[in-house]
């Protein structure tokens, strides 16, 4: 938090117009939201994300992938790793941090139903046919759209992980946790609790419910950052593990 209020632009001026170095709140100091940031804000000011020094301004939906897999379900080696997501137009481009010896790729099955034998199609279509495994992460409706758009395709080879949004931390006992801003910030472990990825992802509760911050980044800078649509939920250590839980 050091380092973004002293290099990068939209923290800079949000912080020191309310007196303060840091995102806390303090007393006799004006402030909203306990010192957290609307994601919305944060979109319409993504060029003032980035440091002083300089970086990238696009958003990364797939950051963290790589992280969360083994807590969540341990990949085989050579494992495509498909991140399927009809939102997102263009598609985003394919995890860049997976463990070496998985490929990644991102598809829209959307365009996948019209075309399905071109590009990341063609790639999946082989993969299948030639036994090699296949691991799709989405939400359940894209994991459905993507078996339905690859029709005389083995789809029984592959294996699905569900992707959850925070506010969704009880609709399954399996998956990912995922924030389109952020990415992949977190993972069901075999104690049966939401892991976060304590390592790289801090998370405070706020009067307007939990607010995140990427612990390992360059740009742009996610720092402090409300959960979309608001997730009043705890924070707490695993009995078991001893890393942070999240459960509302």
């Amino acid at each position: 938090m050091r380092t973004a209020f002293d290099t990068v632009p939209f923290y800079r001026e949000r912080w020191a117009l309310d007196g303060r170095t840091d995102p806390t709140v303090v007393p006799g100091r004006t402030g909203s939201d306990d010192g957290a940031t609307e994601p919305r804000d944060l979109r319409r000011a993504v060029v003032d994300l980035v440091p002083l020094a300089g970086g990238d301004t696009r958003v990364d939906a797939a950051r963290g992938l790589g992280h969360v897999l083994d807590s969540a379900r341990r990949p085989l080696p050579g494992t495509l790793v498909v991140v399927v997501d009809a939102a997102v137009s263009p598609p985003s481009p394919p995890p860049s941090d997976l463990p070496r010896g998985l490929r990644g790729c991102t598809v829209d099955p959307e365009r996948l139903g019209a075309d399905p034998d071109t590009g990341v199609g063609a790639e999946l279509a082989a993969a299948l046919h030639g036994g090699r495994p296949v691991l799709a992460v989405g939400g359940d409706k894209d994991l459905a759209r993507l078996c339905a758009a690859l029709p005389g395709s083995p789809v029984h080879g592959i294996a699905r992980l569900p992707r959850r949004a925070l506010s969704e931390v009880d609709a399954g006992p399996y998956g990912v946790l995922h924030d389109p801003l952020l990415g992949y910030v977190g993972a069901f472990r075999e104690c049966g609790r939401w892991h976060l990825d304590w390592r790289r992802v801090y998370a405070r509760r706020t009067r307007r419910g939990l607010a995140l911050t990427l612990l390992t980044q360059r740009s742009p800078m996610l720092v402090d950052v409300l959960v979309e649509g608001g997730v009043r939920g705890a924070v707490e250590p695993c009995p078991r593990h001893g890393t942070p839980v999240v459960s509302l």
